[in-house]
């Protein structure tokens, strides 16, 4: 299956957090969209491997991506090396597609820019011919290199280098946040034995929205994602220019 636009989270919630809203609305514009997750999330204070994945599933359903998956990765401790490169391409060059999105290239958790580094580097690696993979059924991959590789802004405010108006989708954004019921505070966990956590304040909810305001006020919208692109972006007219700019 060719994708239209693979989403990489280092963590299960670091897609929907980042750039759900944008999965969101390439989905209702008929895009085919993945999402694939490097880690099982098992060094999360909250939660367990089992009830992460029940929930990232959840939250593929609300999105509506054609795909999910898990490279079972070590939480915390993967690295950006020709073994965790080669997982990365094979799933590249599995889904053929157009653009990426991944993780922050700097944030408050170290996982985030190690995994944004190993995207970008695997991502260019992946269009290499001599650069040999093989599919599940042991057959061999072409290579493939996608057009656009772009970070989603994450914990830390980085710059962006555009944002996309997500005012239709935020609802169904922050209702794909809200099924990782062990992690972010919803009517389910209030009375949970759990330990609090930094994200699972209901303050912390209110800086997702208030992020996602902040952004969409640049562009004179109600709500917008931002992502940071290390490859410059060109218009081909000014006609290109999105109309809500003032």
């Amino acid at each position: 299956m060719k994708l239209d636009i693979l989403a990489f989270g280092v963590h299960p919630d670091d897609v929907e957090l980042g750039c759900s809203g944008t999965i969101a609305a390439a989905i209702a514009e008929g895009k085919k969209v993945g999402i694939i997750d490097l880690t099982q999330g098992e060094l999360g204070t909250r939660g367990t491997i089992e009830t992460r994945k029940q929930e990232a599933a959840d939250a593929a359903k609300v999105l509506g991506v054609s795909i999910r998956e898990n490279l079972k990765m070590a939480d915390g401790f993967f690295q950006n090396d020709e073994v965790h490169q080669r997982k990365v391409i094979q799933a590249i060059r599995t889904y053929q597609p157009d653009i990426i999105l991944c993780n922050a290239p700097e944030d408050r958790h170290p996982d985030h820019g190690r995994s944004a580094k190993l995207l970008a580097d695997a991502a260019f690696l992946s269009g290499l011919r001599k650069i040999e993979t093989f599919d599940n059924y042991q057959q061999p991959q072409q290579a493939w290199r996608p057009s656009y590789v772009f970070h989603y802004i994450q914990d830390r405010f980085i710059q962006p280098s555009f944002v996309i108006d997500i005012s239709s989708y935020f609802e169904q954004k922050l209702q794909s946040i809200l099924c990782y019921t062990t992690q972010f505070h919803t009517p389910a966990t209030t009375n949970t034995d759990e330990p609090a956590t930094y994200i699972s304040s209901p303050q912390f909810l209110e800086s997702v929205k208030a992020r996602a305001m902040m952004l969409g006020k640049r562009i004179g919208v109600d709500y917008a994602e931002g992502f940071i692109s290390e490859k410059v972006l060109g218009l081909k007219s000014f006609n290109a220019v999105i109309q809500n700019v003032t």
